[in-house]
C-alpha cells in the first residue's frame, strides 16, 4: 500500500475524483472546439487563436486569483471554478444550438473560460499540499497526475467518438457540462481543518509577494521559467486539427487519438514514478526529460504515418511528466502555505504561457511557414532553451533529491 499512500487521505480521494471528472470534461470541450472551429475556417491561425483566448485573462487577473486563493478556502474557490466552466459549456451549447456564423462568439466563451481557469489555477495548485501530509506529498503528486493524464486520454477520447458519431459538438458541450458539475458536488464533500494562521489584507505589498518570492528562488525561477520557454516553443498539441485532418487524413477519431496519446505517455510515467520515486539526480533528470521532449516533437512534426506519430507523442508526454513531477515538488515544497495561492498564480501564468501562448505561437508560425516547418522549428528551439538554462541555472541542473521539506525559515 506504501506506492498508494494517498489514496488513505479521504479528501484526497474526493479531490482526486473530481479533477477526474472535471478534466475529462475540458478535454473533450478542447477538442469539439478545436475541430468546430477549424471546420469554420481551416486557417492555423484561428487555432492559435484558441489558446491566446484562454491566456489573456490569466495575464490580467493572476495577482487577483493568487490573493483569493491565500484569503479565501480554497475548496470553496474551486467549487465556484467548477461551476463557472459548467456554464461556459453550457454557453458554448447554446451558441451550437441555434447556429453560429462565424468564430468570435467561441472566442468571447473562451476568454470567460479563461477567467475561470486563473481563479482555479491558483487554487488547485496550493490545495494539494493541505490534503495530505507533508512526507506524502510527492505520492500525490505523481498519483493526482497520473489522475490528470487518464482523464487527457479519455476526454479527447470520448470527445472525438461523440463528435465524430453525432457529427456535431452538442453533445460534447453537452457531456462537459454534466462533468463540472460532477466534480463541482465532490469537490464540496472536501473538509479541510481551519487555517489557524491570518489572513493579510489585499495590499499591493501583499498580492506582489508571490512574484518576489519566485524571482529571489532561483531554483523555483528556473524550473518555472524552463518549462515556460521548452514548452511554449513545443506546442504541437495546438495543431493536432490540422495534422488529423490534411497531413494523417485520420479524421476526427484521429484527433481523438492523437490529442490521448500524450496522455496515455503520461500516465505510464506517472504510475512508474508512484512505484518507483525519484530518488536522486533530479534536476539532472527533469533537464534530460525536457531535451526529450524536443527531441519528440521533432519526430512528430516530420512523422507521415498515424502510429509513428502517435508513438512519439506518447514519448513526449512521458518526458512532461517527468518535467511536472520535478517542477511541482521543487516549487510546494519550498513554499509556505501562507504564500502557495500567490506563488501558485505566478506558476499559473508561466503554465498558461507556455501551453496557450505556445498554441498561438504554433498557429501564427504554421500560417507563416506552414505547419510541418513550425513543430519542428519548435523542437529545435526545445532543445536550445535545455542547453541555455543548463548554463544559467546550474543549481538547478544539480538538485539531486526531492525531500519533502520546505526551505524557508
Amino acid at each position: 500500500m506504501g506506492s498508494r499512500i494517498a489514496f488513505q487521505y479521504p479528501n484526497f480521494r474526493r479531490y482526486a475524483i473530481g479533477r477526474f471528472s472535471v478534466v475529462i470534461g475540458t478535454e473533450m470541450q478542447a477538442l469539439a472546439v478545436a475541430w468546430q472551429i477549424y471546420g469554420m475556417t481551416r486557417r492555423p491561425l484561428d487555432l492559435g487563436l484558441v489558446g491566446l483566448a484562454q491566456f489573456a485573462p490569466g495575464i490580467l487577473l493572476f495577482l487577483v486569483s493568487g490573493h483569493t486563493a491565500d484569503h479565501f478556502p480554497r475548496n470553496r474557490v474551486l467549487q465556484c471554478c467548477y461551476g463557472g466552466f459548467a456554464l461556459c459549456s453550457l454557453a458554448l451549447l447554446a451558441l451550437s444550438l441555434h447556429g453560429i456564423a462565424n468564430v468570435w462568439p467561441i472566442y468571447c466563451v473562451l476568454v470567460g473560460n479563461g477567467v475561470v481557469r486563473s481563479f482555479h489555477g491558483a487554487a488547485a495548485q496550493s490545495f494539494l499540499p493541505l490534503l495530505v501530509e507533508k512526507e506524502h506529498f510527492p505520492n500525490a503528486v505523481a498519483w493526482l497526475a497520473s489522475v490528470f493524464q487518464t482523464a487527457t486520454i479519455l476526454g479527447p477520447t470520448l470527445g472525438g467518438v461523440i463528435y465524430g458519431f453525432t457529427g456535431g459538438p452538442i453533445p460534447v458541450y453537452c457531456c462537459a457540462a454534466v462533468c463540472s458539475l460532477t466534480g463541482m458536488v465532490l469537490v464540496s464533500r472536501v473538509k479541510l481543518a481551519k487555517r489557524t494562521s491570518p489572513m493579510q489584507s489585499a495590499t499591493s505589498g501583499a498580492i506582489l509577494e508571490g512574484v518576489r518570492y519566485i524571482w529571489n528562488n532561483k531554483l523555483v525561477l528556473g524550473a518555472a521559467s524552463l518549462d515556460l520557454f521548452a514548452v511554449l516553443l513545443g506546442g504541437a498539441v495546438a495543431l493536432l486539427p490540422v495534422y488529423a485532418k490534411d497531413i494523417l487524413h485520420a479524421g476526427s477519431y484521429g484527433l481523438g487519438i492523437l490529442r490521448a496519446a500524450p496522455g496515455l505517455g503520461s500516465i505510464l510515467m506517472g504510475v512508474t514514478m508512484a512505484h518507483f520515486p525519484l530518488r536522486r539526480r533530479a534536476g539532472f533528470t527533469m533537464f534530460a526529460c525536457v531535451f526529450g521532449f524536443g527531441v519528440f516533437t521533432i519526430v512528430f512534426g516530420l512523422s507521415r504515418n498515424i502510429f509513428l506519430s502517435m508513438a512519439a507523442l506518447a514519448a513526449l508526454g512521458s518526458c512532461d511528466m517527468v518535467s511536472i513531477f520535478v517542477r511541482q515538488n521543487l516549487i510546494q515544497l519550498r513554499t509556505p502555505d501562507a504564500m502557495r495561492g500567490r506563488v501558485a498564480a505566478v506558476n499559473m501564468v508561466f503554465i498558461g504561457a507556455s501551453n496557450e501562448v505556445g498554441q498561438f505561437e504554433s498557429g501564427v508560425t504554421a500560417q507563416w511557414f506552414g505547419t510541418v516547418p513550425a513543430v519542428i522549428y519548435g523542437g529545435l528551439g526545445t532543445i536550445a532553451i535545455v542547453l541555455l538554462w543548463s548554463k544559467l541555472f546550474p543549481a538547478l541542473r544539480n538538485v539531486d533529491q526531492l525531500q519533502a521539506r520546505e526551505d524557508h525559515s
